[in-house]
């Protein structure tokens, strides 16, 4: 049975909640066309620091391209093309990179670029940070290498109270990709610890994760069920899975596609995605589930945020445009257009399929 068609779906299920704002990001539509500009331009194989984004589906399909993603800078060939994550990356690793002799494209978000700066900002004027992120989360990581010796990261209250104290200025500054209720607590401990607390006067929390939290907590009091579509390490998909959880829902599921969802659903069921997942995974979730009653999408706000690709791939891809097949080693015609924002990232995956 294929597990994509509606008549595998759920047969119990009468209505599919849709949360909207879902799925991809403007960081993540722009670090996968990036990506796939590369693929495009350059001879395989083209190398990728750490996984672009955190999804098993968009991955795989970058693999099947060519595309070798590492965890050291170092397993690059020298002179080969490389693409940093969209997660950010030490300052050591960017260098590494750009000392390497090949062509470097930094697909870093840039809401992780404000954090990345407010770090070096506060660190050079003698602050401890006092920063909230994911143990072994990349994004954590390239965040805390760019000032070590003066940051300190904690992800829970009692982590908070374990802090010395502290000689001179406090900051506190979160890893982007946190729930709200991941932050709240960590936030409140910390300011009854330092009364004289700085932070920044917007928010570090991406504004898409919070986004996709509030559209989930919109529909999740009225699921009998909750699919979240998404990696298992990505950092915002795993919190819309424990938003869902804490808003009361007794069944929630993280799923990676549609033949992981149970086949024992029924009554109304929640369908989100996070920020990493592609819409056709939504798609396929859907058909899977079946609902006889059909989707009913529940949107709080648009998002129309834009973040362009980094300059220096920008630049390249329109001075070379027509002949990029040529001098590079790649077909032109199958490029995602040069002005990308009129295309978006699910439809680029689909080209490379």
């Amino acid at each position: 049975m294929d597990a994509a068609s509606p008549t595998a779906g759920a047969t119990g299920v009468q209505t599919v909640l849709l949360a909207a704002p879902r799925g991809f990001c403007a960081g993540v539509e722009m670090a996968i066309k990036a990506l796939a500009w590369m693929v495009r331009a350059f001879e395989p194989p083209v190398y990728c620091y750490h996984e672009i984004v955190h999804n098993q589906k968009v991955v795989r399909r970058f693999e099947d391209l060519g595309v070798v993603f590492v965890d050291d800078i170092a397993d690059v060939p020298p002179g080969r093309p490389v693409m940093l994550s969209a997660h950010g990356s030490a300052p050591e690793v960017v260098a590494a990179a750009q000392a390497n002799g090949g062509y470097v494209v930094d697909a870093v978000c840039p809401l992780v670029t404000k954090v990345h700066h407010e770090v070096k900002v506060r660190a050079g004027k003698g602050y401890h940070i006092v920063y909230v992120g994911h143990e072994g989360h990349e994004e954590a990581e390239g965040t805390m290498a760019v000032a070590p010796e003066a940051i300190h990261r904690v992800e829970s209250v009692e982590e908070v109270d374990a802090l010395p104290r502290f000689d001179g200025p406090v900051a506190l500054l979160a890893q982007t990709t946190l729930s709200h209720r991941d932050w709240a607590g960590v936030l409140d401990a910390t300011r009854e610890r330092f009364p004289e607390l700085w932070m920044p006067g917007r928010s570090d929390l991406c504004f898409a994760t919070t986004n996709r939290q509030s559209a989930l907590m919109e529909i999740a009091p009225s699921c009998d069920a909750v699919v979240v579509i998404g990696s298992a390490n990505s950092s915002n998909t795993r919190a819309l899975e424990s938003l869902a959880r804490a808003a009361g829902c007794a069944r929630v599921y993280r799923v990676n596609g549609p033949d992981e969802v149970p086949d024992d659903l029924h009554g109304t069921v929640g369908v989100t995605a996070g920020a990493s997942a592609p819409e056709e995974l939504v798609e396929t979730v859907i058909a899977r589930l079946a609902p006889a009653r059909g989707v009913q999408e529940v949107r709080i706000t648009t998002e129309d945020e834009y973040f362009p690709p980094p300059r220096n791939l920008r630049d390249l891809l329109s001075s070379v445009d027509t002949a990029a097949g040529f001098l590079l080693g790649g077909p032109t015609q199958d490029r995602p257009p040069v002005n990308d924002r009129l295309v978006a990232a699910s439809e680029v995956l689909a080209r490379l399929g």
